[in-house]
């Protein structure tokens, strides 16, 4: 059977079942990058690891082995209760926490969890790692929404995790208004949410460097169905599912933002463009929208000084100091930027036309094109 790009990521949200654990390497590559770009990035900090379980989750291993080169402050750690999660009837607490004086039956599964490591050397052996982390029961069941799990954000100065696809909006919105740093993943299509586009077009989130393409694998709880089209088990019996279409967002400054694209003229394009919709045609202008279709980023002429309309893919490439984002094709309109609606009455496919940009083509009827943002080079003052 054949599944739509984001088909693993919208089963997920209808079972309520989110708990994605993130490979190493993809942490490690993703953070890699923040600390070329500035190498103090996390020194002196407090980071927040919420909706994690240093028990599956690699984000809690990773900066607890890294924190000292880092130059952590703090590091803060909180799980979800296993009731609050899809597969909390199938929880069983682990060695780690029922040999621990805090361990509590009821507790176990109706509470989250706090992990902090700080520079308190807990075993005295003269390194700060994992060893030393520290853990309690949460009052509540760890959702980031809670009074004490936004306390714990309050206290950060950056949050990084892999949240609830199914609560990314709000997630985002957590973020946002508690004025932090992040690093966190999402569905690639989150870009259009009409929560996190405004906070993109003015570059208070952006994509981060390491994901631009393909998808990618994360573990998943022993209890979690195994539906999504690409799995695997490995020799150990532990679960891995692969999920298209996958993104670091964050508001980390790195060195990609800051390249700017190599773009051929508008005549260049059209006479040695590598791609067929370009060369030898040029480019069409929409019926609906004052901008130029530009279906590539590679094919944005370097220069044309009015609006185009680029494929969202381009905001892997997205450059502040060389394009501004003036809007996205929608149907509602939100900025302003539509000449006209088509009426069903006249035109089939109205509906779709007036949910994108639309080209008249020469035997007068209409196509719409995929979503696309509006962007217009900069000029130097």
């Amino acid at each position: 059977m054949t599944r739509t790009k984001n088909a693993d990521l919208l089963a997920a949200k209808k079972a309520k079942n989110d708990e994605f654990y993130t490979q190493w390497a993809d942490i490690e590559r993703e953070m890699n990058a923040y600390l070329e770009y500035n190498p103090d990035v996390f020194r002196g900090k407090t980071v927040l690891l919420p909706c994690d379980d240093p028990e599956w989750s690699n984000f809690t291993k990773f900066f607890a082995l890294h924190f000292q080169d880092y130059g952590l402050k703090k590091l803060i750690s909180t799980s979800y209760a296993p009731n609050s999660n899809a597969g909390g009837a199938f929880y069983t607490p682990s060695l780690f926490e029922t040999l621990s004086p805090e361990y509590s039956e009821p507790k176990s599964k109706e509470r989250g969890r706090v992990f902090v490591l700080d520079k308190t050397d807990v075993n005295a052996d003269g390194v700060i790692n994992i060893d030393d982390l520290q853990w309690k029961y949460l009052e509540g069941d760890g959702d980031f929404r809670s009074a004490e799990v936004t306390a714990l954000r309050d206290e950060a100065d950056i949050v990084i995790t892999n949240p609830p696809f199914s609560l990314f909006r709000e997630f985002v919105a957590w973020l946002i208004e508690g004025g932090v740093k992040f690093s966190i993943i999402g569905a690639s299509n989150s870009v259009t949410y009409k929560e996190v586009f405004p906070l993109i077009q003015h570059n208070l989130l952006w994509l981060g460097p390491t994901i631009t393409s393909g998808d990618r694998e994360f573990r998943v709880p022993e209890s979690y169905p195994l539906l999504a089209a690409g799995f695997r088990v490995d020799d150990d019996g532990t679960k891995y599912i692969r999920v298209k279409g996958v993104r670091w967002f964050t508001n980390i400054d790195h060195g990609r933002r800051h390249e700017p694209l190599r773009l051929m003229t508008m005549e260049d394009n059209t006479k040695f463009s590598k791609h067929k919709e370009v060369r030898g045609v040029g480019y069409l202008k929409y019926d609906n929208y004052d901008a130029i279709e530009v279906p590539f980023t590679d094919a944005i002429p370097a220069d044309y000084v009015g609006a185009m309309g680029v494929p969202i893919t381009y905001l892997d490439k997205y450059n502040p100091d060389q394009f501004e984002i003036m809007g996205i094709t929608d149907r509602g309109d939100e900025y302003g930027l539509k000449l006209r609606e088509y009426d069903k009455s006249d035109i089939s496919n109205a509906g779709d036309l007036n949910r994108r940009a639309a080209i008249k083509l020469a035997n007068g009827r209409y196509k719409s094109t995929y979503a696309r943002l509006l962007i217009r080079k900069k000029t130097t003052p």
